[in-house]
């Protein structure tokens, strides 16, 4: 489980940490910074598949991602005496992502290239990465690092050992230091990571991969655009969970039934309705029914993540749908470490009855995102060390 989550540098998360439980929903207004808070989730987990410099260049580089406000906020600032206005800068350039979980912690910090050292001006340079054991960095504590190019492991008497001299400033310690003799603990981190799962917008128009015909094999994981929905549902019936699967639908659509048919190597779902002579077929489904389906098959998979992140899931949902979703949520949550992004009060209020929830109220206060309790009030914010450069 991740126990703490921080990002400095990135939109508008200037600085934020916070604590995380198993269950946790991050609301807020809109242009609070709940998408930002999102995005740099899947930044995080790009990571671990050698993708974060690619996605930040997809989003317009660093230069489109950084904060824009000042290093730092004066108090005349704060209280409006003066102007917000920029200041001299004190430390690098610097995005920095990082977290711990119940073992382990893990922070990375990337920054500008030096100038006309790329032909790719879009990509950022990693600068520094570390991964220690507990909660909080210190030289004592500390298992691996990169400075630059040079990545250093430490082995079984406790020395450091050099792992690489020559890594490039676009390469991960994660996936270029994972060595399964000196590196063990870096490949149990970076295999953790890869098991994370997004969910965020399914699409459910009339040109939707799920309503086109698709080929059933094991799908014991939702695709993340759910094209594989209907071997997703087998497949979870298949492993035992048939009662899991019925209650999941009936207390959303009480007295339907969903069924799998099949067409030789082809597969489609179909659900049965009271009062309904013949059932109905993904083609006649609605978007928010078929959008229910696609959490049901998510929620339900038979190789829980570690961590689950759920982008906006009441998208297109009715509201009688939020209460039974929240239940749905909540015992995922008992298999999984799960995230939702939501701004529908009435989702938040079920999850929170459902099962114990930590709730992430973001806020901006001049133009930068920050985290209240449920008395408006600043959270305090966890101790936290980022690697030096």
């Amino acid at each position: 489980m991740i126990t703490t989550l921080a990002i400095s540098g990135y939109r508008s998360l200037r600085d934020v940490r916070l604590e995380l439980d198993m269950l946790n929903v991050v609301t807020g207004a809109n242009g609070s910074g709940k998408s930002s808070l999102y995005r740099a989730l899947r930044l995080l987990a790009e990571i671990a598949h050698g993708g974060i410099v690619r996605s930040i260049a997809s989003e317009g580089g660093l230069d489109s991602t950084l904060w824009a406000g000042p290093e730092q906020f004066s108090r005349s600032m704060k209280s409006g005496e003066h102007a917000i206005q920029g200041t001299v800068r004190k430390h690098p350039v610097s995005l920095k992502l990082g977290f711990t979980s119940e073992d382990y912690g893990y922070a990375i910090d990337l920054g500008l290239p030096p100038p006309l050292t790329s032909v790719f001006p879009h990509d950022p340079h990693i600068k520094s990465e570390s991964l220690w054991l507990g909660q909080i960095l210190s030289p004592r504590n500390e298992i691996a690092k990169r400075k630059g190019p040079l990545i250093q492991v430490r082995d079984k008497a406790n020395i450091w050992q050099e792992a690489l001299t020559n890594l490039s400033p676009f390469d991960s310690l994660m996936t270029h230091g994972s060595d399964p003799r000196e590196g063990a603990e870096l490949l149990l981190v970076r295999e953790s990571m890869r098991n994370w799962r997004f969910y965020d917008h399914f699409r459910t128009d009339r040109e939707a991969p799920l309503r086109q015909p698709q080929i059933g094999t094991h799908s014991p994981v939702l695709a993340s655009d759910g094209h594989d929905l209907a071997a997703a549902i087998e497949t979870i019936r298949s492993v035992g969970a048939v009662e899991d699967m019925a209650e999941a639908v009936d207390d959303a659509f009480p007295g339907s039934r969903i069924e799998v048919e099949f067409a030789g190597a082809y597969v489609e779902i179909v659900m049965r309705q009271t009062g309904l002579l013949r059932p109905l077929k993904t083609a006649e489904l609605s978007d928010g029914t078929l959008r229910y389906l696609l959490l049901i098959a998510a929620l339900l998979s038979p190789r829980p993540p570690s961590l689950m992140v759920l982008n906006e899931p009441e998208m297109s949902l009715h509201p009688d749908l939020l209460a039974p979703l929240g239940r749905l949520i909540a015992n995922a949550s008992r298999r999984s470490q799960v995230i939702v992004v939501s701004h529908a009060p009435e989702l938040v209020a079920a999850l929170e009855a459902a099962a114990p929830t930590r709730r992430i109220l973001l806020e901006k206060e001049l133009g930068e995102t920050v985290i209240r309790d449920h008395d408006m009030q600043t959270l305090e914010r966890p101790t936290w060390e980022w690697p030096a450069r």
